[in-house]
């Protein structure tokens, strides 16, 4: 264990958390002016140990073929984690924009692991930093807005509205980052699939 999967499980170990403070903030004494200024923190820490995880593995030549395949399932599980806590009130998203970044996430992580155990190293694409990118800044704005909601200077109905424009922008970008990295890596992908057409012949 490097330094840089320790801030990775971070990541993994926040997500829960982060989910619990928002369903349970009452029944654990949290004022509703005070739950974003909290979901704020932990997005934050979760962001900066997404940004250090990297910087240490390089820095310090801890790069990993196990790093390479947790960095990114645990970008994933914190990431949806959050929109899928924002499912529930005051935010309330539809559930079908996070199934976008679920579906999303799956597939290509799938594909990756399985073409890592096959030899093949998938090339990361500039889209995939710019999806996560836009999806940190979605998750930012929406606590943000949760600000005045707590102060009653904003509506349920604006806070939601406002929600799904700003998470439904991120989910068609992560659905063109997922189209964009397949069709990069179509070269790899065609042999893994004609390997395993071999392999079942």
């Amino acid at each position: 264990m490097s330094l840089a999967n320790y801030l990775t499980f971070i990541r993994i170990f926040i997500s829960p958390i982060f989910m619990f403070i928002y369903l349970e903030y009452e029944w654990l004494g949290i004022s509703l002016t005070v739950l974003p200024y909290l979901l704020l923190f932990l997005l934050g820490v979760s962001e900066l140990s997404d940004a250090f995880d990297g910087y240490f593995a390089r820095k310090y030549n801890q790069v990993t073929d196990f790093g390479k395949i947790l960095d990114p399932m645990a970008d994933s599980i914190y990431r949806v984690s959050v929109f899928l806590t924002f499912t529930r009130p005051p935010v309330s998203l539809p559930l079908l924009l996070v199934f976008v970044f679920l579906y999303r996430d799956s597939v290509i992580s799938t594909l990756r692991t399985i073409c890592a155990f096959r030899g093949f190293a998938l090339a990361a694409r500039s889209t995939g930093k710019i999806k996560a990118i836009i999806q940190a800044g979605s998750a930012l704005f929406i606590l943000i807005m949760m600000i005045p909601y707590s102060l009653s200077m904003l509506s349920k109905s604006i806070l939601r509205e406002a929600s799904i424009i700003v998470t439904a922008l991120a989910a068609a970008y992560a659905l063109y980052s997922g189209i964009d990295y397949i069709f990069a890596n179509r070269d790899y992908v065609a042999r893994l699939l004609t390997k395993e057409k071999q392999e079942g012949e």
